[in-house]
């Protein structure tokens, strides 16, 4: 007499329990708090190395309020169409433009939002040169302007690890009118400047009279917050051409000036 061998019971709680996803496709797990450092680390790992793979050497950062509109009241129609001009003037002269394959340098880089953001991928486009937007993701969704180039629009979680990729390329800074987010990111570049944290990064605040309301450099060394040297970390510019000259006064190295440097350094 022969018995039958029961059925083998069904796995399917076993498949659909989290413990059995990959890690890799677990985003509870890849979510969580303890997983906090890796993620850290695939916001640094992907946008360098998409970075790398279009040859983008360095950039030049242009920081500004996204409230700016070229038809917006004031002066901020002035503030965007100049930092469209300093986009495509610095595209233009400062190697940006190549043929495809090769080494890019000076690439126009922003926040990625609208405003004078928007403004300097604009003009860096129409030069014909790519536009790097390093967005923010923030609880009023940010969306990417239209003018950054498709495969170098990256977009953050932490605003840590999105202002070291802002910095890590940087040959110079130039920063329009702006409100928190404009100063916070402006006063990071300047302390690793003065602390010397970070090589020489030539520093333009645009509109010196605008500057000069919100923001009193000068009480800082009478209060001896700031050596007066300190003041000397920045200039100031009115158009987009001022900002430009003001960059290569302060030691901004382009074609192959910047070229023989690069070979200095790797020997």
């Amino acid at each position: 007499m022969t018995t039958d061998t029961p059925p083998p019971p069904a796995n399917a709680e076993q498949m659909a329990s989290p413990s059995f996803s990959l890690a890799t496709l677990d985003q509870t797990f890849l979510l969580s708090d303890s997983m906090r450092g890796v993620r850290f680390l695939l916001e640094y790992e992907k946008a360098e190395q998409l970075l790398k793979a279009q040859r983008i050497m360095s950039t030049i950062v242009v920081f500004g309020s996204a409230r700016i509109r070229a038809d917006g009241p004031n002066k901020q129609a002035h503030w965007y169409s100049q930092a469209r001009a300093f986009g495509r003037l610095a595209s233009e002269r400062g190697g940006a433009l190549c043929e495809e394959g090769g080494e890019r340098h000076h690439v126009i880089a922003t926040g990625g939002g609208p405003g004078a953001m928007e403004a300097a991928c604009r003009g860096a486009r129409e030069a014909g040169a790519p536009a790097i937007g390093f967005n923010i993701t923030l609880p009023h969704e940010q969306e990417p302007n239209a003018y950054t180039t498709p495969e170098l629009t990256f977009n953050f979680h932490y605003f840590a690890m999105r202002k070291m990729h802002l910095a890590m390329r940087a040959k110079a800074l130039v920063v329009f009118p702006g409100g928190y987010g404009t100063a916070d990111e402006l006063f990071e570049l300047l302390t690793l400047r003065q602390t010397r944290k970070m090589a020489a990064l030539p520093i333009v605040l645009f509109d010196e009279g605008y500057w000069r309301e919100v923001m009193n450099f000068d009480a800082l060394v009478r209060h001896g917050m700031i050596d007066a040297a300190d003041l000397t970390l920045f200039r100031y510019a009115d158009t987009a051409e001022a900002a430009w000259d003001a960059l290569i006064e302060q030691g901004l190295m382009v074609g192959q000036e910047e070229s023989d440097l690069d070979i200095a350094r790797d020997m």
